[in-house]
């Protein structure tokens, strides 16, 4: 038998050269590549705007470490990758008394981030992720994706309370700058543009057709497809921030703030893991890791190493948190997200890593003044359309058994504000309907198909 020997890429290895032009390589248009790298940032910008108000979050170290980190996970990926804040902890830290001060919240994301990279070393995590069924991800992957569409309806309805990191009780004006008819104006203008989010699939099919109608159509649809609509929306948002405040021009201070280490404590460890790791492990385990590497696979035909993702989300933290920067993970929501404005490649994360970095170095911790006037009913927008295409991923589960499971699971996660509670829930469910139909010869309740989907022990030869 012929063996091969591989040796190392070296530098100036034209290898190497190609592996990086690979990388680089546009999929998609350059303006729907744009546009879907701030598809995510309907999540991003609330989050960091209310922790560096309320916590005192170092927002130019946030900026600068996601930057790299968007730049590092689009060259390793190959896909856009998001880069999001680890929720739970910064629900906890702005919502809980007392708030959680900057070294806790770096304490509960280093933690968090050891416990994944410690589940990717040991391949803990692919055992994971082959052996959760897959009705069970499409339940948390459902329940995640309709609690942002909850939380977006909710951001373009009411007034955003950035002490609380949720919609606050008075409705939002119609009129004004950041009133219902900007919102509203802005989801008809995506409507329009990009349809249901499948008119490129339209175009295709219609350029097997011949007729003039169809061809008519195919340009039309292509012209509407080709608009970046979530880059304009943004645009329009920031533009809208100097104008309900001429005043942030005279605030604005230019070069990045200086960079610090973090001094943690042991009461500051003991506090930030009970407190906000604890809670934030499952999350991260299930949607930064799990259900993003399902999600690659559906959406990209690319099903990513459980290993790599874990792994990625470790590094990222245990580097940056101690410099103050916001914990971070992956995540199936930014992910749907990204892709449903037109990103299709790693580049599209990269230049959004560029974005940050600019504005991390060049206006520092001052940024926050422009985030602050930035209209939440635009980020509701961009969230709602985020959260729809991370629940339509669920729509595979054809048997009505398959479908049964992920409806429990999503609605214990939603009505819990758990996903380790729904998981739990799901994964007890689908063990209780195997053990009913249970044959005497059966010996394995888990298995996987060669494409990753769960097969039943019975249809097994």
């Amino acid at each position: 038998m012929e063996t091969t020997t591989t040796t190392p890429l070296l530098p100036g290895d034209p290898r190497r050269c190609s592996w990086l032009r690979r990388r680089l390589r546009l999929k998609n248009p350059l303006s729907s590549e744009l546009s879907g790298a701030v598809g995510d940032l309907g999540t991003f910008i609330p989050i960091v705007l209310t922790l560096t108000l309320v916590s005192n979050l170092d927002l130019s170290a946030t900026l600068i470490f996601t930057g790299f980190y968007n730049i590092a996970t689009g060259l390793l990926f190959d896909i856009p990758m998001p880069v999001q804040p680890m929720k739970s902890i910064a629900a906890v830290a702005v919502s809980e008394s007392p708030h959680l001060t900057p070294s806790q919240i770096a304490a509960a994301g280093a933690s968090t981030a050891a416990t994944l990279l410690l589940l990717g070393a040991t391949g803990a995590m692919s055992f994971l992720y082959n052996l959760i069924p897959l009705p069970v991800v499409r339940g948390v992957q459902l329940s995640q994706g309709l609690q942002f569409a909850f939380t977006a309806i909710k951001y373009v309805r009411f007034n955003y309370n950035t002490a609380t990191l949720k919609p606050s009780s008075s409705p939002r004006s119609w009129l004004g700058l950041d009133g219902l008819i900007l919102a509203l104006a802005a989801l008809l203008f995506i409507i329009l543009s990009t349809g249901s989010g499948s008119d490129r699939d339209v175009v295709v099919e219609d350029a097997e057709s011949s007729t003039n109608e169809s061809q008519s159509r195919r340009r039309r649809l292509r012209l509407l497809s080709s608009i970046p609509s979530a880059l304009i929306v943004f645009l329009v948002g920031l533009v809208l921030c100097f104008i309900r405040d001429p005043s942030i021009f005279k605030d604005l201070k230019f070069g990045p703030s200086r960079f610090k280490i973090l001094r943690i404590t042991w009461d500051d460890w003991k506090t930030g893991f009970v407190r906000a790791a604890i809670p934030q492990i499952p999350l991260s385990v299930l949607n930064s890791v799990i259900a993003v590497c399902k999600l690659s696979n559906d959406l990209f035909d690319k099903e990513l190493s459980a290993t790599t993702v874990s792994v990625s989300v470790g590094m990222m933290n245990l580097i940056g948190c101690w410099f103050g920067a916001m914990p971070v993970c992956h995540g199936a929501g930014g992910l749907a997200g990204q892709y449903r404005f037109g990103a299709r490649s790693g580049l599209s994360v990269i230049f959004l890593g560029i974005g940050k970095l600019v504005v991390g170095l060049v206006f520092g911790n001052s940024f926050v003044r422009i985030l602050s006037q930035f209209p939440i009913g635009i980020l509701g927008v961009l969230l709602l359309f985020a959260g729809i295409e991370l629940a339509m991923a669920s729509k595979d589960m054809n048997t009505k058994e398959d479908s049964f499971i992920m409806l429990v699971c999503a609605a214990v996660s939603m009505t819990g504000s758990s996903a380790a509670l729904g998981f739990g829930c799901g994964v007890a469910l689908y063990l209780l309907l195997k053990l009913r139909t249970l044959d005497s010869s059966s010996v394995t309740l888990f298995s996987r198909s060669n494409d990753g989907s769960p097969v039943d022990s019975e249809a097994a030869p």
